[in-house]
């Protein structure tokens, strides 16, 4: 896994992080599944209104990533803008719970093995506006999870979509939420007043204790919070509150089975601590990220922000092989 840390404008960081991958030989256009084509570059074309609306700042972050990169910006967005939107998507498996010290964020991000070189742990610190925080992404300048200075995490898990439109995608839906609210209620009011793109789930968790997960869409919003005598929400890549689509190549990365998983674990006794979490994410309560490697796919990292106590844990790797290790970088 990648590590960066950037501070600056949102240009000087986006031109920083540009500039490192270009040194150690990683071009994005080069190395990305999602090569900038004609339906990439004209979706692209029609969501930048949006962006440049609603979060401007990460659009000057992209001029300076390909300008880092040596490539025209055009380019760059089309990869990134597109992305969740136009497959291929992540599998993904995402809880959070209310614990006697506070809320507590857990969550699984499934990918392709042979892309796992480029994951990125990074540390943002904005010059420019917006809040401080540090975040975990397989796509470059884009966020999957992570937690602000304010205390609120949140941690994504892609959809098969029934449509899609001009708008924000998952990575950057999550990544504007980090920078700009500081409350769950603050991140559903942000998503009920942009313009979606991509299918997705989007779970958070507060310093106050406060826990969602919110479905959504280019068609509908849904936000769900813990049943009566529940502590506790999760998702996987499906919708349980709004219609979605069937997985396009009929793969879902055995999404209804982890969600099962997730929903029996915390049914009978949701963790409340780290280290209880850190057994459910590595597979001891049931099946969430026993893939077999040799298909290509896999966990790829594993992240807890527990914000009762002010610790953020990481498995930089599958967590049933890999161990968690704390991250003192980035203080809650």
């Amino acid at each position: 896994m990648l590590h960066a840390y950037l501070r600056g404008t949102h240009y000087e960081m986006g031109l920083q992080w540009g500039r490192s991958l270009a040194r150690e030989g990683h071009f994005i256009l080069e190395n990305t599944p999602l090569a900038p084509s004609k339906e990439r570059l004209a979706y692209a074309g029609a969501c930048l209104p949006v962006y440049q609306k609603y979060f401007p700042a990460v659009l000057e972050e992209m001029r300076g990533l390909a300008g880092g990169q040596g490539c025209a910006f055009e380019q760059i967005a089309a990869v990134l803008l597109s992305m969740y939107a136009l497959p291929p998507a992540h599998a993904c498996s995402c809880f959070a719970v209310k614990t006697p010290r506070g809320a507590l964020l857990g969550r699984n991000s499934d990918f392709y093995t042979a892309m796992e070189g480029r994951n990125l742990n990074a540390i943002y610190v904005p010059a420019d506006g917006g809040y401080a925080f540090t975040g975990n992404t397989t796509a470059f300048i884009e966020m999957e999870d992570g937690v602000n200075a304010r205390g609120l995490a949140v941690g994504l898990t892609s959809v098969p979509a029934r449509a899609i439109a001009p708008g924000m995608n998952a990575g950057l839906l999550l990544r504007c939420i980090l920078e700009t609210c500081a409350s769950v209620d603050e991140a559903i009011g942000f998503l009920k007043s942009v313009p979606i793109g991509s299918a997705q789930t989007l779970t958070l968790a507060d310093a106050a204790g406060e826990i969602a997960v919110v479905e959504c869409d280019a068609r509908g919003l849904a936000a769900v919070r813990p049943e009566a005598g529940q502590s506790w929400v999760c998702a996987t890549n499906m919708f349980c509150r709004l219609p979605s689509a069937p997985p396009p190549d009929g793969d879902d990365w055995f999404a209804r089975r982890r969600y099962e998983t997730l929903e029996r674990a915390l049914g009978a006794g949701a963790p409340t601590d780290a280290a209880g979490a850190q057994e459910l994410l590595a597979g001891k309560r049931g099946f969430l990220c026993q893939y077999n490697r040799a298909e290509g796919r896999d966990t790829v990292w594993s992240a807890i922000y527990d914000l009762g106590r002010g610790g953020i844990f990481r498995a930089e790797g599958n967590p049933a092989r890999v161990p968690f290790r704390r991250d003192l970088r980035f203080a809650l």
